[in-house]
């Protein structure tokens, strides 16, 4: 009988070692491992309130569609109309299920400060539509925003939300000709972008994934377009499945012939990330708005 030490698998010090989770539900759980979470929602709620009260050029709660949800804030820079460097649309997490574009205003800061215009979107969440029609709303959103503004367009979210935009950068959905030509990098920051593991989680149940959804609906199952930059960054602090989804994505679709970029921030967890898109010199907040290339 070897020991351990004469292990193949401990032979060399470069090794990567990639166990699967003891308990997969846990893996995907966020809250009860991060500190002051009910306060970060608090905060988030009470400064974006006020980026809606004091952001002089806003066009607020408009409809790209006819669902109750299916709604828009567009805040422009404060040249207004016309000044903006680009369009920046930014799709909120909440694990598909929770929150609205209300909840997350204050991520525009940064990037107004920065001379773009952005868009908050809402979408309808689960279980009431799956997540297939969740990413059709969001195409949907996308080809309707890419009528507004100047300069080029770049799509950001979060968690939920950054599976949500890597699935616009995936050639089978319907965007039109004018996004696909303004869209030029899309960031998901600590997002998801192979759901297969989420067919095994309790909260399926709210999802309602099958097998063919979670294939369909996973960015690295897809081919991405062209001509657009794809940016994956996490919390260094996250927890490892986020870190590993993450990174997948960028791996496979360079091999694919995409741009693309993955990142980890140093201190930073699943939640307090973002708070990064309020400062317009963050690190997270220069490669979203950084010129390509």
């Amino acid at each position: 009988m070897t020991s351990s030490s004469d292990s193949p698998f401990a032979a060399s010090p470069d090794a990567l070692a990639f166990p699967p989770p003891a308990d997969l539900d846990d893996a995907y759980e966020n809250r009860k491992y991060i500190p002051k979470t009910d306060i970060y929602m608090q905060e988030w709620e009470q400064q974006s309130a006020a980026l809606r009260t004091d952001t002089p050029h806003a066009e607020l709660d408009q409809p790209y569609g006819t669902g109750a949800r299916q709604r828009y804030d567009l805040f422009w820079p404060s040249g207004g109309p016309g000044s903006e460097k680009g369009l920046l649309v930014i799709i909120h997490g909440g694990y598909w299920l929770a929150f609205s574009k209300d909840n997350f205003s204050h991520l525009a800061t940064g990037a107004l400060a920065a001379g773009w215009a952005v868009a908050m979107l809402s979408y309808t969440l689960a279980p009431q539509a799956r997540i297939s029609q969740i990413t059709a709303e969001i195409t949907n959103a996308v080809n309707h925003l890419a009528r507004f503004g100047s300069g080029p367009m770049r799509l950001a979210g979060h968690s939920a939300g950054g599976h949500l935009v890597s699935r616009m950068m995936c050639d089978d959905t319907a965007l039109a000709d004018a996004a696909t030509a303004r869209i030029d990098r899309v960031i998901s920051i600590s997002g998801l972008h192979d759901l297969r593991p989420l067919l095994h989680l309790q909260k399926n149940s709210e999802f309602r994934l099958d097998s063919a959804e979670a294939i369909a609906e996973s960015a690295i199952c897809h081919t991405p377009r062209r001509g657009m930059d794809l940016v994956c960054v996490a919390g260094a602090s996250e927890r490892p499945e986020f870190i590993r989804q993450n990174g997948i994505l960028p791996l496979v679709w360079q091999g694919l012939g995409a741009s693309c970029h993955a990142q980890l921030l140093a201190g930073e967890d699943h939640f307090s990330i973002i708070g990064q898109m309020t400062h317009p010199d963050s690190q997270l907040s220069r490669l979203i708005i950084a010129p390509p290339g």
